[in-house]
C-alpha cells in the first residue's frame, strides 16, 4: 500500500533527512587515504545520535552497520569494517539513514578518495546528474516509469549500465515502503505519482556490465566485471509541477569545495 503524507509529515521527513545530509557532510571531512570504513561508521553513528536521531540501518534485517560503505566495485550495502582501509584513487558510496520523530531520512553520495582516475570521475558526474534527471520527472501526474526512463536514457547514452536488481523505494514511517522506484523503465508506465507520495530515488550506475554478484556476507553487492559503480540518492516528496527534494547535498558540497569532482 502507498501512504500519502500530510504536509506536517513531510516536514518531519525533511527534518530526518537534514540529519542525514549533515552526517554525510561530517564524513566528507574525514574521508581520506588510511581511514577505515569502520571509522566512518562510528563517526556517523555518534553524529546521528548526538543530533537526536537513530541510525535506522543498524539492525535493519540484521544489517550490522549504521551506514553502508561500498568501495569501488561494490554497488551497495557494503558492511563497514576495520579491515577495509581507503586508499588514494578509491571511490566510496556512503548510504545513510536516520529515524527521528517516527519518520525516516535516506540519502547516499559517492565520494572520491584522493586523486581519482578521470574515467571514474566522469561516471560519478553522470550518475549524480542522472539522479536529478529522474527527480525532474517526479511530480504529480507522472508515472514511476518516467523516472526510471530518464535515469536509464541519460546513463546508457553515455555508455554506462544501470543496475536492475536494486531499486529506489517509498520512504516514510518505514524505511522501505511502496512503491519500488527502478532506475530503468518506459515512459508512461508504472504507478501514477500523486501529491503526498514520498520516495527515494537512487541511481546505481556501473562503468562496465550491469550484472552483479552477491558477496558471502549476504549484503554486499559487487559488479560482476569488478569495474567501479556509483550511487547517489535523494528522498523527495511528490508535488504539483515539481518534486520537493527533502534531502540535501549542500552540506557535502560546502565541505568539499574545490575537491568535489
Amino acid at each position: 500500500m502507498i501512504y500519502l503524507k500530510s504536509d506536517e509529515e513531510i516536514e518531519l521527513l525533511r527534518n530526518s533527512n537534514l540529519i542525514v545530509a549533515k552526517t554525510l557532510a561530517e564524513l566528507a571531512k574525514i574521508i581520506a587515504p588510511g581511514v577505515s570504513t569502520l571509522q566512518l561508521n562510528n563517526r556517523a553513528d555518534e553524529f546521528i545520535r548526538d543530533n537526536g536521531g537513530i541510525p535506522n540501518f543498524l539492525g535493519y534485517g540484521g544489517f550490522p552497520g549504521s551506514i553502508c560503505t561500498s568501495v569501488n566495485d561494490q554497488i551497495v550495502h557494503g558492511i563497514p569494517s576495520d579491515k577495509v582501509i581507503l586508499k588514494d584513487g578509491d571511490i566510496i558510496s556512503i548510504d545513510c539513514g536516520v529515524l527521528k520523530d517516527g519518520f525516516n531520512g535516506d540519502s547516499a553520495y559517492t565520494f572520491c578518495v584522493g586523486e581519482v582516475e578521470p574515467e571514474i570521475i566522469s561516471l560519478l558526474r553522470a550518475t549524480k546528474e542522472s539522479l536529478y534527471k529522474g527527480i525532474e520527472q517526479a511530480y504529480e501526474g507522472k508515472r514511476i516509469g518516467d523516472i526510471g526512463a530518464a535515469v536509464q536514457t541519460y546513463c546508457e547514452s553515455r555508455g554506462y549500465s544501470v543496475v536492475r536488481e536494486m531499486v529506489g523505494h517509498g520512504v516514510g514511517r518505514k524505511l522501505h515502503e511502496s512503491p519500488e522506484v527502478p532506475n530503468y523503465g518506459r515512459k508512461g508506465n508504472g504507478v501514477l505519482l500523486k501529491s503526498g507520495m514520498t520516495i527515494a530515488i537512487e541511481p546505481m550506475i556501473n562503468l562496465g556490465t550491469r550484472n552483479l554478484i552477491f558477496e558471502k556476507d549476504g549484503w554486499t553487492t559487487r559488479t560482476a566485471d569488478k569495474k567501479p559503480s556509483a550511487h547517489f540518492e535523494h528522498s523527495v516528496a511528490i508535488r504539483q509541477g515539481k518534486a520537493d527534494i527533502l534531502s540535501s547535498f549542500e552540506y557535502i558540497e560546502q565541505v568539499l569545495g574545490d575537491r568535489e569532482f
